[in-house]
């Protein structure tokens, strides 16, 4: 499996800043193996979701044009110290990781 997912998410006043990096290769299908000359597969995040509470904040489809290891950044309201946060995503060959954090003051 993948490495984990890194998340975090501070409170910001009224707002909850949440960062997340998901550890991914995040290959084209446009480029080739320098030893082979062979095309290398796509292989990507296809699609991940955030949830706060088991309530969805961001659900979202990726392609190829999102470079290796893609981080993103999001605020939220309305969250408070201690509550959960879960990222979760699926790429081209079907695999899947998700891990969790909490929302830290």
């Amino acid at each position: 499996m993948a490495d984990p997912i890194k998340i975090r998410a501070t409170l910001q006043g009224e707002f909850t800043d949440i960062r997340v990096l998901m550890p991914h290769p995040m290959e084209t299908g446009q480029r080739r193996d320098t030893a082979s000359g062979k095309v290398l597969p796509a292989h990507f995040i296809q699609a991940f979701t955030l949830s706060a509470n088991g309530k969805p904040l961001v659900s979202a489809q990726l392609n190829t044009s999102v470079s290796r290891n893609p981080l993103f950044a999001f605020r939220a309201r309305d969250l408070k110290a201690g509550d959960r946060i879960v990222v979760s995503w699926t790429d081209t060959s079907g695999a899947q990781r998700s891990d969790e954090a909490t929302v830290g003051a």
